[in-house]
């Protein structure tokens, strides 16, 4: 299925351009267990609806961002680029967010 995806910096273009890395994940605490580590490799939430992901412009720009997408039917709801915070943590969403995109 085809659509438009905007890109921050480049505006609307074909999803072919870009590269989905998956939703944003929650890191686990500083010292996880093996089954909260686990569960943050391994396992996604992938929940039918509106959910936040992370995208690459692959053929554009090369930027990485995130977007807003509903799964069901591939509206794009909103798209942005991470901001960095004064800790030098990117903070897109209240979850909490990779320092690089799983692949």
């Amino acid at each position: 299925m085809s659509f438009l995806l905007p890109c921050p910096n480049c505006g609307p273009r074909e999803v072919e351009e870009f590269r989905c890395s998956g939703e944003v994940t929650r890191r686990p605490k500083a010292t996880p267990t093996l089954r909260e580590l686990t569960t943050y490799i391994y396992f996604r939430d992938n929940a039918a609806g509106l959910h936040t992901e992370w995208w690459f412009h692959r053929h554009g720009c090369e930027t990485w961002f995130l977007a807003e997408r509903d799964t069901r039917t591939n509206e794009v709801a909103r798209t942005w680029l991470p901001a960095a915070s004064a800790s030098g943590a990117s903070e897109p969403s209240p979850s909490a967010v990779p320092e690089v995109p799983a692949t």
